[in-house]
């Protein structure tokens, strides 16, 4: 299973699971429909967005992964 990190781009992680959507649209991350989702990384994307706790975003994203399988 692959793993999301602080690198993987948006668009990968919606590729990995398209369950990560619902926790970008939880944290206010409505890029997933945009064109910067094909080359902005989770951790470029929650630094715009204001979001200081990039390991629990990081942790969510994977958990949605892990119940999408």
């Amino acid at each position: 299973m692959e793993q999301i990190t602080r690198q993987t781009t948006i668009q990968q992680a919606l590729e990995i699971s398209p369950r990560t959507a619902e926790v970008f649209l939880k944290y206010g991350m409505h890029c997933i429909g945009c064109q910067v989702a094909t080359w902005e990384t989770v951790e470029e994307t929650a630094f715009t967005h204001g979001i200081e706790d990039i390991d629990t975003l990081v942790n969510e994203l994977n958990q949605a992964v892990q119940a999408g399988s």
